[in-house]
């Protein structure tokens, strides 16, 4: 049970108890998606089929696991039967097909197709340190590990967790460990992979496999580049690549921690599990914390970042100059998601997150459901 990735959160409420927490997954355990459903998500067994056990607690550590199943249906697919259907209404009626009538058509393609359609099953786990009350998702992007963390929530009534923040920002600190190797802590070791971005004309240089100490990258650095990726590692414990904000994808645990993994001479699937899963997070606490130490510790959620601080951007949601354009865009869109607003207003996701989460508490929208969508609560007149 080694992470791929680690998507990290802070958890601001003191952890579950065991048997607390297992009877309320199993109130939300994953059953397959209804030829009716376009997507369904629920808890499952970390330990696959052999088990009947939706939470591990291995050393003050919880292991989850969310299995998401969705239909697939292409949208050149839908698409050509509705514009099919479209053309027909035109012919026998004379006339064009409104907006209204062609989403209806296309609503009705889709309860007719959806049955036929194939189905992917995905699996996102989850790993909650109850000591140091963090939560680290195995999944290469936060829209996913959003979707765990709103199924949590929903499972557990509330959850109080903000993306782990640190004091200085991760680019920061990465282009400063390019550009001085004497600032780089002593456990550092740079790897081969790296992104630099140029906040003039958002330029970017990727590249893998290459020196990070060349003269071209450190040339592209002196030019005001800043790293946004870049793969560093712990001898001896993992190997990893870091973003600007602070996921951490690709994880390569040493060898000697996968030699350490395999000596474990344990015949029983779960067993086996638990005792990799027990190693990873010995390991893996330990690399984060000395992440988080060199790039300046924990931030205090209640204080703005160094980026947002700089940027003059609102911590609370409630204080953001953009709460009511928000609101208005919601209700007027009749859809709630945190990517839309990145888009429509061209925020960052942090900031995007929270402005959702307190339309929530405003009971302008509703929380994630099973099928990972939210509704929207308020009328257009409420919105004004």
């Amino acid at each position: 049970m080694f992470f791929k990735h680690a998507i990290l959160y802070k958890v601001h409420q003191a952890a579950i108890a065991l048997e607390e927490l297992e009877a309320a997954l199993a109130e939300f355990a994953f059953r397959p998606v209804s030829p009716r459903e376009a997507r369904r998500v629920g808890w499952t067994t970390p330990g696959g089929r052999s088990s009947e056990v939706l939470a591990h607690a291995i050393n003050g550590h919880y292991l989850l696991a969310m299995l998401r199943q969705e239909r697939l249906l292409p949208a050149a697919v839908v698409n050509d039967e509705v514009d099919e259907r479209c053309a027909a209404r035109e012919q026998a009626e004379g006339q064009p097909v409104s907006r209204r009538e062609k989403q209806l058509i296309k609503e009705a393609v889709l309860e007719e197709l959806l049955p036929q359609a194939f189905t992917r099953t995905q699996r996102v786990e989850l790993w909650w340190d109850t000591q140091r009350g963090t939560i680290a998702i195995n999944a290469s992007s936060r829209k996913r590990a959003e979707e765990v963390l709103d199924l949590l929530r929903q499972t557990l009534g509330s959850l109080k967790v903000t993306p782990l923040a640190t004091k200085t920002p991760a680019a920061r600190v990465m282009t400063q460990w390019l550009a001085d190797p004497g600032t780089r802590p002593q456990w550092l070791t740079l790897g081969g992979i790296v992104e630099l971005r140029a906040a003039e004309d958002d330029g970017v240089f990727r590249a893998r496999q290459v020196d990070l100490d060349s003269e071209e990258v450190q040339r592209l650095v002196e030019n005001g580049r800043q790293a946004t990726q870049m793969s560093i590692g712990n001898e001896s414990r993992a190997r990893f690549v870091l973003t600007d904000d602070l996921a951490i994808k690709s994880i390569e645990f040493d060898d000697q921690v996968i030699e350490l993994a395999s000596a474990e001479e344990v015949e029983d699937p779960i067993a086996k599990m638990e005792a990799d899963f027990a190693i990873m997070t010995d390991v893996f606490r330990d690399v984060i914390a000395q992440l988080v130490d060199a790039l300046g510790g924990e931030a205090d959620p209640a204080e703005p970042t160094a980026i947002e601080a700089g940027a003059g951007q609102p911590v609370n949601a409630a204080d953001d100059p953009l709460i009511a354009d928000a609101r208005q865009f919601v209700v007027s869109e009749k859809r709630a998601s945190i990517s839309a607003l990145q888009r429509r207003f061209k925020i960052g996701y942090n900031r995007a997150a929270r402005l959702i989460e307190d339309l929530e508490r405003a009971g302008v929208v509703s929380a994630m459901d099973n099928s990972g969508k939210r509704r929207v609560l308020a009328s257009g007149s409420e919105a004004t």
